[in-house]
């Protein structure tokens, strides 16, 4: 079985990645999607995105991060990923599933998925740019207005020559909202010769269970469920084990916590770092009664020298 962790623009990056690879359990990470837009980027903005090329390609916990590019134009596209590869990424990903109205609108992410031959010539286009031993995926949703193309996008991707595929079980028009439908995956795995991923809506064990069962997939991408639940990983591992599959304690939460904060205030900016706080405990809120009263307490602070002090007095206080 492999889990993979999800990107998630300005919320999955490079500072919760190093953080929930600490706790573990996760095979694989993808990066936020660097958006190409007909030029070659300087270094610093993957670097930006992908911290990890400092370190060969991964979190400091060595689990393998892979650079994900969103783009429309073939030899852009190729360009960069060139040098991606000689800057030592694990490997590429391509993005054809994002729905924002912003990058749909030119053309990039889920719009492409109503055009398979032009998501054929992207993924040709980076494969043949690449050096032939780097692994290049692509994730997709099951279509943009509905799934009556999704086969025919899979097979554009395999033709062009991704290995992978990981398939968000929504269409564009979807967005995130509930259900995900994995029931519709497995004709996606039967149009196709490379392994494919589910992803969607997986939020518990029960969740990661019935996902394997109706979509067929061994694999599973996590996002937002890992996020609120960062034991969620090692709970379906250890369910698979045939142990109990139980939640991480708040108490082994909190120095997770309290070291995402510090990358928080050492690499972003000051005017972002209170609100990725509240973000992740906004979220953490679906799992952990703690969280709320959490969120409660920092969501009127603003001043980073408060924010530090009630970590820190969490902190001491849970030991």
């Amino acid at each position: 079985m492999t889990l993979l962790l999800a990107p998630m623009e300005g919320l999955l990056d490079f500072v919760l990645r190093d953080v929930l690879t600490r706790v573990g359990g996760v095979d694989r990470c993808v990066s936020e999607f660097i958006r190409i837009t007909g030029s070659l980027l300087p270094d610093k903005v993957f670097l930006r995105y992908l911290p990890e090329l400092a370190h060969g390609g991964r979190t400091l916990t060595g689990v393998p991060v892979r650079a994900q590019l969103l783009g429309s134009d073939p030899a852009s596209m190729a360009d960069n990923a060139a040098r991606l590869a000689s800057l030592g990424a694990e490997g590429i990903d391509l993005n054809f599933g994002c729905p924002a109205k912003t990058v749909n609108r030119h053309g990039g992410g889920a719009a492409l998925l109503r055009e398979p031959d032009r998501i054929a010539a992207v993924v040709a286009a980076v494969r043949r740019a690449v050096p032939a031993h780097l692994p290049v995926s692509a994730k997709m949703r099951l279509g943009y207005d509905d799934a009556s193309l999704a086969r025919d996008c899979a097979r554009a991707m395999a033709q062009g020559g991704a290995c992978e595929l990981v398939v968000h079980a929504r269409t564009k028009v979807d967005g995130y909202r509930p259900p995900a439908y994995w029931e519709l995956i497995p004709a996606i795995r039967a149009a196709v010769r490379i392994p494919v991923v589910a992803n969607g809506e997986i939020w518990t064990v029960q969740d990661a269970l019935r996902c394997r069962s109706v979509s067929g997939c061994d694999a599973l991408m996590l996002g937002r469920g890992m996020v609120a639940d960062p034991g969620l990983a090692l709970a379906i591992r250890a369910h698979d084990r045939g142990q109990p599959a139980a939640v991480l304690p708040w108490a082994a939460l909190l120095p997770h916590m309290a070291r995402f904060w510090d990358l928080v205030c050492e690499n972003l900016e000051p005017r972002q770092r209170a609100g990725r706080l509240k973000q992740w405990l906004n979220l953490l809120r679906r799992r952990y009664p703690q969280a709320q009263l959490a969120f409660d307490e920092v969501r009127v602070m603003t001043e980073q020298r408060a924010i530090s002090a009630w970590v820190q007095q969490t902190l001491d206080s849970a030991g």
